[in-house]
């Protein structure tokens, strides 16, 4: 090779082999160019090629992914050679032979919906879902009649037309007196009753629901009731129609009460009759009435079992007993053993056992309600002023005109205790609570002592729980609801002397009796309701006065 030619090649391709320095690559010579000439051909050598590195990544992600797979399938194998033949049998029957492909099975799993929803944004897979839904179908017929409004016509009845409220208002809609019925409805209950709330409380977890059904289980009571307790300060009440509207009479009513077992309440007079009516709070119909001649009524009461009516009056020794069922009047004329000349306050035992008879020079006698014959005859110090049976029937509580409080034993006829009542000179009367809790003994000062019966039993000189200093003239009757949360207490000796105490605080509700009103007069006798829906007053005047109480939603 000449020397001229050495020389002019060498220096090009030191510069066409010199990599840049900056990107650390050769310069490419497809697209170099000599000043003044064509671009130079890159000559085919395997030294000037690039490194293939996307290649040998792909080899590397794909040597990964198949360690990944083996791993896998080991893992896989080493399960199934724990699983017995039968579950791998219906593995291999629901999922197919799943050694080869696991990808094809979890893409038949996910379905092509999924894959779909994947792919898609969050509108695209809202408007499929609603897609998916199948159209509402429309009615294969349709009663045009039931578009109408039908209305009612309200002047034919008498019961509603009470609910129009003025003469435009001849005819109602179904819907417009479904509303006035519910309206009258709750204006007569006082309120929505607890009973027609749906929302029930929910416990939180399965432990609190069982303390609470062992609880229930090892309480007894009344579960009917409402649950929560009586207020006090307010009670929410309402005047009804007098108990013996249908049977007016202007002589003194000296006895009211309300049937046991049915919506009935009994009163009696001095016009020597006994009535019974149906308690509705609007009319109170009369149901019957039964005249006694020559017999002014003392005092009347129902049996325990509701199915007779005892009557003593004024001025005779003989026993009325009205038999219900029968229709029968039986005067029992002599009891063998009693020698009293005058048959006036007696009291029935809550068991129907026992009938209690006051009699005079401290005496009081115990007859067998079945057969009217006398059981036994207990006396105590001085004149007694009241008697009452206990709730069990097993004790007797005697109020004495000494001031004196004796309990006495019915099965042994034996006198358990006796007190001095604090700050009595002369008792008049006395009650006892229907769970057994209370004792209320009234005084001729007005003054009303309530007593724990524990602490009557046990103690010489019990201290009572708080005294109701509310009336000025002497207390001539007392009465406990029968939840026990009110106690009635009133005097004959002045009008408008009745007073309602709360319980257990001992509190006397502060809107009754409604002094402007001036409705109850001389109140003779007191009686609530079996549930305390209802609460009646016997004045002079004749009227058997009724309130609604709203707290009760039974009668």
């Amino acid at each position: 090779m000449p020397p001229e030619r050495r020389s002019r090649t060498r220096p090009e391709r030191r510069t066409g082999a010199r990599p840049n320095r900056k990107t650390g690559m050769k310069p490419d010579r497809k697209v170099g160019a000599r000043p003044g000439g064509p671009p130079r051909k890159a000559a085919y050598s395997s030294q000037r090629k690039p490194p293939a590195r996307p290649r040998a990544a792909a080899t590397a992600i794909a040597v990964a992914a198949e360690e990944e797979r083996r791993l896998r399938q080991r893992n896989r194998l080493t399960l199934e050679e724990d699983k017995p033949a039968v579950e791998r049998c219906l593995e291999e029957l629901v999922f197919g032979d799943i050694e080869d492909n696991e990808d094809a099975l979890l893409q038949r799993l996910r379905g092509p919906r999924i894959q779909a929803q994947e792919d898609s944004d969050d509108s695209e897979v809202k408007n499929e879902a609603k897609d998916n839904f199948a159209p509402r179908k429309k009615p294969v017929w349709v009663d045009e009649e039931d578009e109408d409004e039908e209305m009612v016509d309200m002047m034919n009845n008498r019961f509603r037309k009470d609910m129009m409220k003025n003469t435009s208002e001849s005819k109602l809609s179904k819907n417009e007196l479904q509303k006035r019925l519910k309206e009258e409805f709750q204006h007569a209950m006082g309120g929505i009753p607890a009973w027609v709330e749906t929302n029930k409380r929910k416990t939180s977890s399965d432990d609190e629901s069982d303390e609470d059904e062992d609880d229930l289980l090892q309480r007894t009571g009344n579960f009917i009731s409402t649950s929560t307790s009586l207020p006090k300060g307010i009670l929410k009440m309402k005047n009804c129609q007098h108990a013996n509207a249908e049977r007016p009479t202007s002589a003194r009513i000296s006895s009211v009460q309300f049937h046991p077992c049915a919506q009935v309440v009994m009163v009696a007079a001095l016009d020597n009759s006994v009535s019974l009516l149906q308690v509705d709070g609007k009319t109170n119909p009369k149901i019957q009435s039964i005249y006694l001649e020559k017999f002014p009524i003392f005092k009347a009461r129902f049996t325990a079992n509701g199915e007779e009516v005892l009557a003593t009056s004024t001025h005779s020794k003989v026993l009325y007993v009205y038999d219900m069922l029968a229709g029968k009047l039986i005067p029992v004329h002599q009891v063998r053993g009693l020698k009293e000349k005058i048959v006036r306050s007696f009291d029935v035992s809550s068991d129907g056992s026992f009938l209690l008879i006051n009699g005079v020079a401290g005496y009081f006698h115990l007859l067998s309600m079945k057969t009217k014959e006398l059981i036994s005859s207990m006396k105590i110090n001085g004149r007694i002023a009241a008697s009452t049976f206990s709730s069990d029937s097993k004790k007797v509580y005697a109020s004495s005109a000494d001031g004196e409080v004796y309990i006495w034993d019915v099965n042994s006829r034996k006198c358990l205790n006796r007190f001095v009542d604090e700050g009595s000179s002369y008792g008049l009367s006395i009650a006892t609570s229907r769970n057994g809790q209370y004792v209320a003994c009234g005084s001729n000062c007005g003054v009303v002592n309530i007593y724990n019966q524990d602490s009557c039993l046990q103690e010489t000189n019990p201290k009572p729980i708080k005294a109701i200093m509310n009336l000025v003239t002497g207390v001539s009757s007392l009465t406990f609801n029968p939840t026990t949360e009110i106690l009635a207490i009133a005097s004959e000796k002045m009008k408008e002397a009745v007073r309602l105490v709360h319980l257990p605080s001992c509190t006397v509700f502060s809107n009754f009796p409604v002094i402007k009103q001036k409705n109850i007069s001389l109140v003779h006798t007191m009686d609530f309701s079996p549930r305390s829906g209802y609460f009646a007053l016997g004045n002079e005047k004749g009227k058997a006065v009724m309130y609604r109480l709203h707290h009760y939603s039974d009668f």
